[in-house]
């Protein structure tokens, strides 16, 4: 589903009040203190590395080591931040974290709702829910006079839904904290969803209806996703005029309505600020939110391919080059293979990977490829192969896909590409976890969908402990290269040989918005 954003901001004029001449200069003087504490840490670390630098220089050149002789620490532990996690009386869930580095607090709450439970006829509600619920105003405060209460503060209080989630966040420097968290919480439980900001969000949106086919990645992704999960899918259909215009306020109250209670909500909160005061500004501004003891949401249909094969075209006569999608319907998350599945993810791509040295390098059939297994949390998701290549080489890249597709599965990986894989993905592991807010993020989507909180040890022990021989078997389990759907999008005249050398039919794809 295609997503926009608006901007809240409301533009200023020249003449500002002498309070907000005082806010601003408060705020740049602080501001300018964190920056000359970051021009000293970048001034240390430039003469480290000079000195460093003069100290190589000096070396003798036989000394000198060969890139593989290099010898690294192991990477740390990851180690979750010190957190606490508690419920208020209305059932909202709330985690909150302290991180003094910074005079600023972020904050994030998670709402169980979805563009995939809005109808089938108002395709892009929840988007229009997620802009307006910020940009209409709450019951105390109208948009303009909240765009510029956070504007003094250099603050924001943003929403959004997306498919599967819907989410409200604010960040705030600590001294106004209070202020803009108390506007956050009007935002969530006062919406009032004007008019006036309606129309304008489906304005914008029609806008961004009338530009979807000016992108050809835009147009590879989106149709792939309607040949593996149907068009009608909650999770590829797409907004059309006729969807947006049928979307009224009513539609939006009673969206909101139905989703947004204390007790189908997660709260986060990192920063600078003390537990015990945070805990009793959030139960001042939220805990006495009545919670609904029972909330229902539609039953979502099964998921299952659309098509299990077939070679599909989208003409594009202005390209001078191709783009490819190849692939099938797949698994998520919680597979007990998610371990070897991430291995194997890594042995094909990145630098050093397969389809980078055989298709990039050693074919020079393209610049940038990858194929992945791409899992959801509580839906299937898709096994992908893409990539860019010029018109006159589509076959000859589509077929060196499949090849490398089938080697996977048919040749063990070498202990070298075992070695550098595992590592890789145990690295990106540990990077995605150095900042309390990156943790806390997790641990509420791993509380969101279901997952146990130590899900991510246990991916972490199934990556460390996976085997050559384990990459092989979920490649031949999982990857289904005889099943897979291929999209191109480019210039057929341009495409020699042509694309019935993979099929004897190949399908083309209107891309014309019904409409326009």
């Amino acid at each position: 589903m295609h997503r926009y954003k608006v901007n809240t901001r409301k533009q200023k004029g020249n003449h500002q009040s002498s309070e907000q001449n005082k806010q601003q200069l408060r705020l740049g003087s602080k501001f300018k203190i964190l920056k000359s504490k970051r021009f000293f840490y970048a001034l240390s670390l430039a003469v480290a590395f000079l000195i460093g630098t003069f100290d190589l220089t000096i070396a003798e050149t036989s000394t000198a080591k060969h890139y593989t002789e290099l010898q690294f620490a192991p990477l740390p532990e990851i180690k979750l931040p010190k957190y606490e996690r508690f419920r208020l009386q209305n059932g909202m869930v709330v985690y909150l974290a302290e991180d003094h580095e910074l005079p600023s607090v972020n904050g994030a709450a998670l709402v169980r709702t979805g563009a995939r439970w809005e109808p089938a006829d108002k395709v892009g509600l929840a988007d229009v829910v997620g802009t307006v619920m910020r940009t209409g105003g709450t019951k105390k405060h109208s948009p303009d006079e909240l765009n510029e209460m956070l504007e003094q503060r250099a603050a924001s209080v943003e929403t959004s839904i997306g498919d599967t989630t819907g989410s409200a966040s604010f960040e705030a420097l600590s001294e106004n904290i209070e202020m803009v968290f108390g506007l956050f919480a009007e935002v969530l439980r006062e919406p009032v969803f004007a008019q006036e900001k309606l129309d304008m969000a489906k304005n914008q949106f029609k806008d961004s209806i009338a530009r979807r086919n000016d992108d050809p990645d835009s147009i590879a992704d989106r149709e792939f996703l309607k040949l593996i999960y149907g068009k009608d899918s909650p999770y590829s259909r797409t907004a059309e005029y006729a969807t947006v215009n049928r979307i009224t306020r009513e539609d939006l109250l009673n969206f909101y309505q139905q989703y947004f209670y204390p007790n189908n909500i997660i709260l986060g909160i990192t920063g600078d600020f003390e537990t015990s005061k945070m805990r009793s500004l959030i139960q001042a501004k939220l805990g006495d939110w009545q919670a609904k003891p029972n909330i229902t949401k539609p039953q979502l249909p099964q998921v299952s391919p659309a098509n299990t094969g077939g070679v599909f075209f989208v003409s594009q006569p202005q390209l001078t080059q191709s783009i490819v999608r190849m692939g099938h319907l797949d698994g998520q998350i919680e597979s007990p293979d998610y371990g070897a599945l991430s291995v194997m993810n890594q042995v094909l791509n990145g630098l050093g990977g397969r389809l980078f040295n055989e298709l990039r390098s050693r074919q020079g059939l393209a610049y940038d490829v990858e194929a992945s297994w791409n899992p959801n949390y509580d839906y299937p998701g898709v096994f992908v192969a893409n990539g860019k290549t010029r018109s006159e080489a589509t076959v000859q890249f589509i077929k060196a896909l499949q090849i490398e597709i089938k080697r996977i599965q048919e040749q063990r990986v070498t202990p070298a590409e075992l070695a550098l894989a595992k590592e890789s993905t145990l690295n990106s592991f540990v990077f995605g976890f150095q900042y309390p807010a990156q943790t806390l993020s997790r641990l509420m989507i791993y509380e969101y969908y279901g997952y146990p909180r130590d899900f991510l040890f246990r991916a972490q022990k199934a990556v460390a402990a996976t085997t050559a021989a384990d990459v092989q078997r979920v490649a031949q389990q999982y990857l289904k290269p005889n099943n897979m759907v291929t999209l191109v999008v480019g210039n057929q005249t341009a495409i020699q040989p042509p694309l019935t050398q993979l099929a004897t039919q190949v399908t083309p794809i209107d891309i014309t918005i019904p409409g326009s």
